[in-house]
């Protein structure tokens, strides 16, 4: 097992302008220690090591609630669909990250620090073809924390899937569910 690089990054609570394309590519084909620590350098390491020695590369992106996280993945991604000058239109941080939104309703919930904390463990694997061009996604989920299922802590939420369920309970393909409404924002959920 070898590890190289450590980031530490700091959530900002805000955008700054220091991932655009304009910095995604001063930050392509640089060498590591060449340009200020970032998350495009790491990235960048991940990129050139797969394809020197063409083996599978990893990052770890970990953290507390509101850290970061998957906004430093995302950033990741849309670094590797830039630099590899990916086919599609489309930047494939959007498609991974959008071809799962039940995962997230389920996954997530609202905290006393983050009204929308994933509450799960999520795993991205990339796929690039010969020319190191990426060819697709797959994101799997981990760790559910069951417990919230039946327990809140004081001023905490249940996953967002109950809420938007019993915010549908009205429409006829979940009245045999028999929600109802619950204390919190006039919802109930059985």
């Amino acid at each position: 097992l070898v590890v190289g690089i450590i980031l530490v990054a700091i959530n900002p609570y805000k955008q700054l302008p220091i991932y655009g394309d304009a910095i995604i590519h001063a930050y392509s084909g640089q060498n590591m220690g060449d340009m200020d620590p970032h998350i495009f350098a790491v990235a960048e390491e991940a990129y050139k090591q797969m394809a020197r020695n063409n083996k599978n590369q990893s990052i770890i992106v970990s953290g507390e609630s509101g850290a970061g996280k998957t906004v430093s993945a995302r950033y990741t991604m849309r670094y590797f669909a830039t630099v590899s000058k990916s086919s599609s239109n489309a930047h494939v941080e959007d498609k991974v990250l959008a071809s799962n939104p039940i995962t997230e309703a389920v996954g997530n919930a609202k905290t006393t620090r983050n009204d929308n904390s994933s509450r799960f463990g999520k795993y991205t694997e990339i796929s690039f073809d010969q020319c190191y061009q990426i060819i697709g996604a797959n994101m799997r989920t981990y760790l559910l924390e069951k417990s919230r299922v039946v327990f809140q802590s004081e001023n905490e939420r249940n996953y967002h899937i109950f809420y938007q369920l019993c915010a549908s309970a009205v429409q006829p393909e979940f009245k045999h569910l028999k929600l109802g409404m619950s204390q919190e924002n006039n919802l109930l959920f059985i």
